[in-house]
């Protein structure tokens, strides 16, 4: 397999900086994000056209400001420096930071000197800014190559060694043709070749699978969310003799979803796929079981007890296969730690499994790159474009104690609600939108009678990452037509309420 280009992004602890990442991979180079921390001779191995420093949200002046090994300024590969990797860089080399007179925030108006860098570029533009320091002098070599009415020097540039500075943030789309400044910077300087594609991902991934899997018998716990579902059909893919998934349906699981499970993988992709039906054993467990806590701990305790079950009638198995992406590996390997975190998509799965190695064949890959791989592969839509969904399932949107009749009466809630979102086209607008049944019971009148009887609550947010969620506006006529369904076609539901709640101060899920 030929070397992938990479382009490294330094993390100084900046908010975008998974952004400036994925901003990379969009321009169809990979990028790799890594801490400070990392040495210029552990740079130097990885082997990166080029380097990006990212922001960061302490001053270059504080007892604990983070930096960088000063070899890397000597490796000779282009570095794009982001406002604090920007000021970082100048002080480290012959250059001056001070706190400026006046901050700047927000869009702010910028002109750009003749630089191919700003090749494309209007000579005048907006950018987004947020900084108080700024660069009041550059070091030998460098020259200021744009400047805004408060800042002299908002970027600078060293031809002879590729250093490029910029106090503001091309990476945010508040900043106009920021994109194609990144893009000059990848191209033009570091003259990439742009072969970071899906279909290039899944050709040379299947051909490494193929080698390292032949003759051998891999394990993947399939759960039917996105991630398990792709890594289940690359790996078919490339090892389909050897590959044995495991399906355990514990009874939290939405309307028709094993039973679409169960068609693509066995039918679609003919995936030796072992489904555990635990419905009953889950329900007895969580018997009477309010707190939500409690819920996840038992399911999670469960999962793995079943998974145990069905692991020791297959037996020693080569690999363990995992769901792995990007997010899961950054979250807990940018820092001082590089340990995985121990969570992720089968975390306590491996120590009742007996096996050799584990494998992530996604570990590299962002999730809506997951996406174009499940499609590039051929999984459904309705699989590949699947909502989050919680591990506990249905366990934590049906509040308080769980009944089959309450998991059942929230199924078919759930289906009516995702029905009429689709219908309204707003499925691919909304990042999430679920059914919860409230412990509450309300008094209504159905025909002449009297009814006493659940509330039901709807969910619909719009966010990236779920660290942050805006309720979703959805249109009156939309909600008219669910509450009307749900009412009318669900027994026991006698009133539906939409929460308009954002994360924060809420969460997500009610539980």
């Amino acid at each position: 397999m030929a070397k992938r280009e990479t382009i490294v992004v330094v993390d100084f602890g900046g908010q975008y900086s998974q952004l400036i990442a994925r901003r990379v991979r969009d321009l169809k180079v990979y990028s790799e994000l890594i801490p400070c921390t990392t040495s210029a001779e552990k740079i130097k191995e990885i082997d990166p056209i080029g380097i990006i420093f990212t922001g960061g949200p302490l001053s270059t002046f504080d007892e604990t400001a983070l930096s960088i090994d000063p070899e890397v300024f000597n490796l000779g590969i282009p570095i794009f420096a982001i406002c604090y990797g920007m000021q970082l860089t100048a002080q480290m080399l012959g250059g001056k930071v001070q706190t400026a007179k006046v901050g700047e925030y927000g869009k702010v108006e910028i002109e750009y000197e003749d630089h191919p860098i700003f090749e494309g570029v209007n000579k005048k533009g907006t950018v987004w800014m947020s900084h108080h320091d700024s660069v009041a002098k550059v070091g030998k070599g460098f020259k200021v190559i744009a400047k805004t009415k408060d800042t002299a020097i908002a970027a600078y540039a060293n031809d002879e060694k590729k250093i490029y500075g910029f106090q503001f943030h091309p990476e945010v789309v508040h900043s106009i043709q920021g994109l194609d400044i990144m893009k000059n910077f990848i191209y033009k300087i570091c003259n990439a070749k742009g072969e970071w594609t899906m279909d290039s991902f899944v050709a040379d991934q299947v051909a490494s699978l193929k080698e390292k899997l032949k003759g051998k018998k891999v394990l993947l716990a399939l759960s039917g969310g996105v991630d398990s579902s792709v890594c289940a059909a690359l790996l078919q893919k490339a090892c389909p003799e050897g590959l044995i998934c495991v399906f355990v349906d514990h009874g939290l699981l939405r309307k028709g979803e094993r039973e679409e499970v169960e068609r693509v993988f066995k039918e679609q992709f003919k995936v030796n796929l072992i489904t555990a039906d635990a419905e009953k054993r889950f329900l007895k467990k969580l018997k009477n079981k309010r707190d939500p806590e409690k819920k996840r701990k038992i399911i999670g305790k469960q999962f793995i007890k079943v998974f145990e079950k069905e692991a020791k009638k297959i037996g020693k198995v080569d690999f363990l296969a995992q769901g792995t992406i990007y997010p899961d590996v950054v979250e807990s390997g940018n820092g001082k730690s590089q340990v995985i975190k121990s969570h992720h998509n089968v975390g306590g799965l491996p120590s009742v499994v007996d096996f050799e190695e584990i494998i992530e064949p996604l570990r590299d890959l962002y999730k809506d790159e997951v996406r174009k791989v499940g499609f590039e592969l051929g999984l459904p839509e309705s699989l590949v474009m699947r909502q989050p969904f919680p591990g506990p399932g249905l366990a934590i949107r049906v509040l308080g104690n769980i009944t089959k009749d309450k998991l059942d009466l929230l199924r078919d809630v759930d289906f009516i609600f995702r029905e009429e979102i689709a219908k309204a086209g707003l499925d691919k607008e909304i990042w999430q939108y679920f059914a919860v049944l409230t412990n509450m019971r309300s008094v209504g009148v159905m025909g002449d009678e009297r009814t006493y009887d659940y509330t039901v609550a709807l969910r619909g947010v719009s966010s990236v990452d779920a660290m942050t969620a805006d309720w979703y506006k959805i249109p009156y006529e939309v909600l008219d037509k669910c509450s009307n369904r749900i009412v009318n076609e669900c027994k026991h539901i006698n009133r539906v309420v939409y929460d308009i709640t954002s994360k924060p101060p809420s969460t997500i899920e009610w539980e």
